[in-house]
């Protein structure tokens, strides 16, 4: 017994030490535990804390970039043409959406979008998916009325043209992401776009989004800048009209309107067709996208002539009333014979350029020689691009002088062997109608952002202008250019009611491509003129291609640079320096001048066909002998001036102009689609037809200004004076 309770109390004492013992070993390795968790939390969250973090950013949220904001677009009277507006895009997170089949059926059938389609995007990824961007307002509320989980709407900024194709080739059209592609949105790309804004697309670890909606980005908005034009949209919407016009009467595929103040450089207008709606210009063909003015390259026929007479006249190698001996329309030029529209005599310089004659026209550029008419077409700037503040502009064609050949002075003298553009043409001769002085070409007036005016720096910059003829050859030209559109020169039909006009017309050979040389019908008609002549305010361009029918320039363009100049004019307040006769003013329709006799102002003279053998001295008709018959010959008279006042039984009402100003008046039948005439100034007293009348559109109304009599006869004196004067 003793040695039973000494053995029971020594296993006492050993089973009372061994929990003790027990408990340090546990304690021991738990703070081991601890330590290394904290260690490896501690190495976690300091030294690899960024890693992770962006691990788990990769895995719970996606930035989004959506279209950034881009500056306005405003013509010169700030009235908008481009802006961004604020529409819905329709995204998805896929991996909320319980059944991808069922939501891609009721998405295409709200989308129009094949479900195919639809599914494949929804697949394509778990976190985010565009579904569908900048959706039209229709389509958005009807997603929203789906309400389908995992389907959402988050506002972007989309371009909005709200003139639809007014100017379109002048402002361009930007992509989905609104880069610029076309017009000043490439152009200026870089200072209308603003920086993209960005939202966050947040999930767990299961991809579900959590945090209710989809947060905005605060990622720093700079908007881009606001870019106001040259352009003033009615004068826009004229030049444009008026072309449509011209395409509908001649069936022309493509043409060119453009207007310009030619004491600046700037366009006012810029019109080409065919045209397109930049809202929707992924839909429109190539072929409408293309600004015509600034890159089609044409040969520009006989308003060339008008280069060939500066030049000989700014180096005195001839003079207006010098008279040269046309041949009887026939001049042989190295082998290659030319032949005038008509068989010309005797003229004199101020009529080879009245009734465009090849012949003549080539003999003073063989008197002015090959250097220096090569010189002066390169001062009006041809050959090289006039650094316009738009996208694509050809150079144009003008051989080297050391690769012209034999016949290059008789071919580019007439308007041949030379590619021009629109632009380019048209900025020579405002060159002419400002007294000598060429202008860089340009649509962008200023760069705004707010209320402050932006520094232009770069191409932007304004560029000296530069003299490239005297005063005084311009003057002798634009007297001589006035003859082009008076009674027996090739352009009658350009004479406007009011004021005076200079210009040249054209018409000009295309090459065949089937043939590789000029096409006796496939021709371009032009005309290029300014208004008024001793103080122009604007220069006036028109191009048509390809006329079906009447194809000369006298006779399709002619008639476009007539209607658009006296329209421009009239909304200009430009004062008339023409007495306007007592028929004019009595009634709102004259027909005269679409009576009058039209001189040609083409032949095809085709420099790529074989060389003719020089005729024989003594073939030739005498001189006196055209001289006689050209005497002989009497141009048939005129029917009178027709009078209407009647009601033509159209779709326009004619309003009551009484007590409006000449703005007034010109806005509101420029809305009607109605031509103005008026005269005076002041207030409006009178109108013809009365308010009230019916009719069609393009139709003229007279409406007259101007209260008290004293001031009506002074200023019928002073217009008399004038034309005296002159």
């Amino acid at each position: 017994m003793p040695q039973n309770r000494v053995h029971a109390m020594e296993g006492g004492r050993t089973s009372g030490r061994t929990p003790a013992n027990r408990l340090l070993i546990v304690a021991g390795i738990a703070m081991l535990w601890m330590v290394a968790i904290s260690g490896r939390l501690a190495y976690l969250q300091l030294i690899r804390h960024s890693e992770y973090m962006a691990r788990a950013q990769r895995q719970q949220q996606r930035i989004i970039e959506i279209s950034p904001k881009r500056g306005a677009i405003y013509d010169r009277n700030m009235h908008p043409l481009a802006m961004s507006i604020q529409v819905n895009s329709a995204f998805a997170v896929p991996s909320e959406i319980a059944d991808i089949h069922l939501a891609a059926r009721l998405l295409s059938g709200v989308l129009g979008i094949p479900r195919d389609t639809i599914e494949n995007r929804l697949e394509s990824s778990g976190s985010f998916v565009w579904v569908q961007r900048k959706l039209p307002p229709e389509q958005a509320e009807a997603i929203s009325a789906l309400n389908l989980k995992g389907i959402y709407l988050e506002k972007e900024n989309q371009r909005f043209y709200p003139k639809r194709d007014l100017a379109a080739h002048v402002l361009g059209f930007v992509d989905p992401d609104e880069k610029g592609l076309g017009g000043i949105e490439s152009e200026l790309d870089s200072l209308i776009r603003g920086k993209s804004e960005k939202f966050l697309v947040m999930a767990d670890a299961r991809q579900h989004r959590f945090d209710g909606a989809v947060t905005a980005g605060e990622a720093e908005r700079d908007r881009g800048a606001s870019v106001v034009l040259t352009l003033d949209e009615k004068i826009q919407y004229i030049a444009e009209k008026e072309l449509a016009a011209a395409i509908e009467k001649t069936h022309a595929p493509a043409g060119t309107v453009i207007v310009m103040n030619p004491n600046t450089g700037e366009i006012l207008a810029l019109a080409n067709w065919p045209k397109f709606n930049p809202n929707t210009a992924t839909t429109a063909p190539a072929e409408s996208r293309m600004n015509r003015a600034v890159s089609a390259i044409y040969e520009p026929g006989s308003t060339f002539k008008l280069i060939t007479l500066a030049a000989a006249f700014d180096q005195n190698v001839t003079r207006p009333e010098e008279v040269f001996d046309c041949e009887n329309g026939s001049l042989v030029v190295s082998g290659h014979r030319i032949h005038d529209h008509k068989p010309f005599g005797l003229l004199t310089v101020s009529e080879i350029l009245a009734k465009s004659s090849d012949v003549g026209a080539i003999k003073v550029a063989m008197r002015l020689g090959e250097p220096r008419f090569y010189d002066y077409i390169r001062g009006f700037g041809f050959g090289s691009p006039t650094g316009v503040d738009l996208p694509g502009e050809s150079r144009g064609l003008l051989h080297r002088l050391e690769h012209w050949t034999p016949i290059s002075i008789g071919a580019v003298s007439m308007g041949q062997e030379v590619g021009v553009t629109p632009l380019q043409l048209i900025t020579a001769v405002s060159a002419i109608a400002n007294g000598g002085t060429w202008y860089r070409p340009h649509v962008v007036a200023e760069l705004r952002r707010g209320d402050q005016v932006l520094p232009v720096e770069g191409p932007l910059a304004p560029v000296e202008p530069r003299n490239v003829i005297h005063p005084e050859t311009a003057a002798t030209l634009r007297r001589l250019m006035e003859g082009v559109i008076l009674k027996g020169g090739t352009g009658p039909r350009a004479r406007l009611d009011g004021w005076t006009a200079a210009g040249k017309t054209g018409t000009a050979q295309k090459i065949d491509p089937n043939t590789g040389r000029y096409s006796p019908t496939n021709l371009i008609a032009s005309f290029t003129g300014f208004a008024p002549i001793n103080d122009p305010a604007v220069t006036i361009l028109v191009s048509l291609d390809s006329p079906v029918g009447p194809h000369e320039g006298g006779e399709v363009a002619a008639p476009v640079f007539k209607r658009v100049a006296e329209q421009v004019l009239t909304y200009l307040g430009v004062p008339h320096d023409v007495p306007l006769g007592p028929k004019l003013v009595e009634t709102a329709y004259d027909r005269r001048t679409e009576a009058e006799e039209t001189l040609g102002d083409f032949t095809a003279a085709d420099f790529s066909a074989p060389a003719d053998d020089p005729a024989p001295s003594g073939s030739a008709t005498s001189a006196v002998a055209v001289a006689a018959a050209a005497k002989s010959s009497k141009a048939p008279e005129l029917p009178a001036a027709v009078t209407v006042s009647v009601d033509e039984g159209g779709d326009i009402t004619v309003p009551d102009f009484m007590g409006e100003t000449m703005r007034d008046v010109t806005d509101q039948c420029l809305r009607l689609g109605l031509n103005p005439v008026l005269v005076g100034t002041s207030l409006a007293t009178g109108q013809t037809p009365a308010a009230g009348a019916k009719l069609k559109r393009g139709a003229k109304v007279t409406v007259e200004f101007g209260t008290p009599a004293a001031k009506t006869t002074k200023s019928a004196g002073k217009s008399s004076g004038a034309g005296l004067k002159k």
